[in-house]
């Protein structure tokens, strides 16, 4: 007798589906935990005693997470576990941290209770982004379409006035008075769609090699145009709006989907060269960037003018994390008000303050955890396009990161950009939710099992009266 075929259908994969949502959920309050410790530390520390306040961050962040959750195993129940769960606790330990600057009546507050606006906005884009994106191949259908408006967002707050788009020396931003937004953040996105779906139509351009020199075969002079242009415009950045770090963020990003989709070193190499030509010109032309580099080669110069002192912030955040030590001062129990634009883009150094090296070693080893969960699913996803729209994603996040935690630490010259889900800021949250939602889609694509092939309909027997043998003349 033959035996029972085993079942393939939904009833099969519910255990699977049941079990991945349970450890996302448990993940889930066990960061809402973290968080909730965190912030009663921080009250304790500050205020010795607990305010009602805590009740309703607790609640608040317990709800949206809660939502987020839902919405995932709604739309996209086979995407990995561990992505929401991740940026959940990144994003709570920001709220801490924001918090703890509240108390100390830091510059620019309070920031907690905008964080939390910005937060439900970021995860209701989130919700949107998921239940309609169904598959994340329809967006390389307007590949071209996602380019243009991304450069144009890019190039838009470089056209305006200082008056509404110049914060700090970069021209990042359109202040609308009520309303401020940084374009570039969702530029990188637009982007990612666009090289990713020309990268897939037009990769045979790129794999082929032309001449061999020094050992290196070299590609043909008529494919470096996308390159030679995405070099002119990170340069027209930096000259533009004042800002080395989109432009690093802009054109490393371009470069590592080239070497994803050829798998070929030497368009790195000709990169970085490009790049480090480019910014060479740029310090030898523009006074900002020649500021940017000195303050950075020696932050602990004495200016001459006391009223103008631009390596004060970088000084003030290196003695904060110096102050911390390996261990930290604990939550509440240093003083990272005192670095300005701590709760933006030195909140890398407040972690470090309070946490010291252990916990900015955690912190970061979370970062690469949600980066190395969203490269498994770029390997994982069987198209194409999906590949690398997804490994451009994770990288974003490492490399955003990098920008950040380079320029706090003295690494590199100091840059207009924040930590992804840690920092304050509007335009920041909403993009990178939308970001990791398009990372959930392409994850749930890559673990959604294949439907079972359809068996072949057997040819009907052909009847003899219509066979002939045909013999061949000997």
């Amino acid at each position: 007798m033959a035996q029972p075929a085993t079942p393939t259908g939904s009833a099969s994969r519910a255990p699977r589906i049941a079990t991945r949502r349970g450890t996302e959920l448990f993940m889930l309050v066990f960061a809402a935990l973290i968080v909730t410790a965190a912030l009663i530390l921080v009250e304790i520390a500050q205020e010795q005693t607990l305010t009602r306040e805590l009740l309703f961050y607790g609640l608040a962040f317990f709800v949206l997470y809660g939502a987020a959750h839902f919405a995932v195993r709604r739309w996209a129940p086979y995407a990995d576990p561990l992505i929401l769960p991740l940026v959940a606790l990144i994003n709570g330990i920001g709220l801490v941290i924001l918090h703890r600057l509240d108390l100390a009546d830091a510059f620019g507050g309070p920031f907690t209770a905008k964080q939390i606006v910005f937060t439900t906005a970021g995860v209701a884009l989130f919700i949107l982004v998921l239940a309609f994106v169904k598959d994340h191949r329809t967006l390389a259908q307007y590949g071209y379409t996602c380019g243009f408006v991304g450069l144009a967002l890019l190039a838009l707050p470089g056209l305006l006035p200082g008056s509404i788009s110049e914060r700090n020396g970069a021209k990042l931003w359109i202040d609308l008075g009520f309303l401020s937004i940084q374009p570039s953040e969702f530029a990188k996105i637009l982007l990612l769609v666009f090289f990713a779906s020309f990268l897939v139509s037009k990769r045979e351009l790129f794999t082929t090699a032309g001449k061999r020199f020094l050992g290196i075969d070299w590609p043909r002079a008529r494919d470096l145009m996308p390159v030679i242009v995405a070099w002119l415009l990170s340069i027209g950045i930096v000259v533009l709006e004042k800002d080395l770090g989109t432009s690093l963020l802009f054109f490393g990003i371009v470069l590592v989907m080239l070497y994803i989709a050829t798998e070929r070193a030497v368009w790195v190499f000709l990169g970085l060269s490009m790049f480090a030509v480019g910014c060479i010109i740029a310090f030898n032309l523009f006074g900002h960037v020649q500021v940017r580099v000195n303050t950075w080669l020696d932050p602990l110069a004495v200016p001459t003018n006391p009223d103008e002192d631009p390596g004060y912030q970088l000084r003030t955040g290196l003695m904060g994390m110096a102050k911390g030590g390996i261990g930290g001062s604990g939550l509440g129990g240093g003083m990272p008000e005192r670095t300005p634009w701590a709760s933006s883009d030195f909140i890398i150094s407040a972690v470090g303050e309070e946490l010291g090296l252990v916990g900015l070693m955690a912190l970061f080893l979370i970062y690469l955890l949600l980066m190395m969960r969203g490269l498994r699913s770029a390997l994982a996803v069987r198209d194409s396009f999906g590949k690398l729209f997804a490994g451009g994603l994770s990288f974003a996040i490492a490399l955003q990161l990098f920008v950040v935690a380079g320029g706090v630490t003295g690494l590199i010259p100091l840059t207009g950009l924040t930590a992804p889900f840690l920092a304050a800021g509007g335009s920041s949250m909403l993009a990178n939710y939308v970001l990791v939602a398009l990372l959930l889609r392409v994850s749930d694509a890559a673990r959604r099992p294949q439907a079972p092939a359809k068996p072949k309909p057997k040819q009907a027997p052909i009847a003899e009266a219509h066979t002939e043998l045909v013999e061949r003349p000997r």
